[in-house]
């Protein structure tokens, strides 16, 4: 049942889609997606294209699913909800997940089973499988704790400040003395200092400023995407200054902009993020992270 402990074996994050924006190049990585294996649940944060096949090649058999939270609704983080959990609903799923995410989710959910009603409606008749309807249940996610029923694991959510959209949620996870924060989207935010304070990993969003000049040249709506970059997303240097302050032990850059252009190295990035005392991990598509 939903709210009961999963079979997990230790705990971990998985950074399963590393890119910001929602654009995919030939070779190149998925848009956000991570999973965090702790306490006994299996959280799911957010679900930009390729969450499924990320999460498979995780080792994560698609019908324990069981916690999701969608930090915004930009389409990088909430693409593929619904082709994660129909995927999941054909492989066996028969327990309710919980979704945890702004108003705005249940729209897109209500319209994703419209798109879907004679497809599912035809299993449910021809294969005897459970309603899917039946096995989703949306909350919305909100400042403060989040109530999740029967967890080790404890939840907490900070509201993030990535114009033009206004529900955009920071997530905080914690058990036995691990602790491990997303930023989710946001400009260069003090704040999250303080609620990342004193965290293992701190899961941080970071632009290169080369790198928004080169993705500014090569589309074409240039100048409107500069403005939105510099104005919604943080530079590495100062995701670097919101972990220090915050004494995260680690900070793993992720959404990275650019991440998929040549000429853009590990080495820049962590010669970007040298403010942060403790260290730094640029992510990448199926980097694992294990609790030490």
């Amino acid at each position: 049942m939903s709210g009961n402990k999963v079979s997990v074996s230790g705990e971990r994050l998985v950074i399963l889609g590393s890119k910001g924006g929602p654009a995919i190049r030939p070779g190149g990585p998925s848009p956000t997606s991570s999973l965090i294996e702790i306490g006994g649940r299996r959280c799911v944060i957010d679900c930009g294209l390729g969450v499924t096949r990320g999460l498979v090649e995780a080792g994560v058999v698609l019908k324990d699913l069981d916690l999701i939270f969608i930090t915004h609704m930009h389409s990088d983080h909430v693409l593929e909800l619904g082709p994660l959990l129909h995927t999941a609903w054909t492989t066996g799923l028969a327990h309710p997940v919980r979704i945890y995410g702004p108003a705005d989710l249940m729209e897109y959910w209500d319209g994703f089973l419209s798109s879907m009603r004679y497809d599912i409606d035809l299993r449910i008749a021809d294969e005897g499988r459970p309603d899917l309807r039946d096995l989703v249940e949306i909350h919305l996610l909100q400042e403060g704790n989040v109530a999740l029923e029967d967890s080790s694991i404890s939840v907490s959510a900070l509201r993030v400040d990535h114009p033009p959209v206004v529900d955009c949620f920071a997530l905080r996870f914690e058990t036995n003395g691990w602790s491990v924060a997303f930023s989710a989207d946001t400009n260069f935010f003090p704040p999250l200092a303080e609620f990342a304070k004193g965290c293992d990993l701190l899961v941080h969003e970071a632009m290169l400023e080369r790198g928004v000049d080169k993705i500014v040249e090569i589309t074409g709506n240039g100048e409107r995407l500069r403005e939105h970059l510099l104005a919604s997303h943080t530079m590495a240097p100062d995701a670097a200054k919101i972990a220090d302050a915050a004494g995260a032990k680690k900070l793993v850059l992720h959404h990275l902009i650019p991440a998929d252009l040549p000429g853009f190295e590990e080495a820049e990035w962590l010669e970007a993020t040298r403010a942060f005392s403790g260290e730094t991990i640029v992510s990448r598509d199926g980097l694992e992270i294990t609790r030490s």
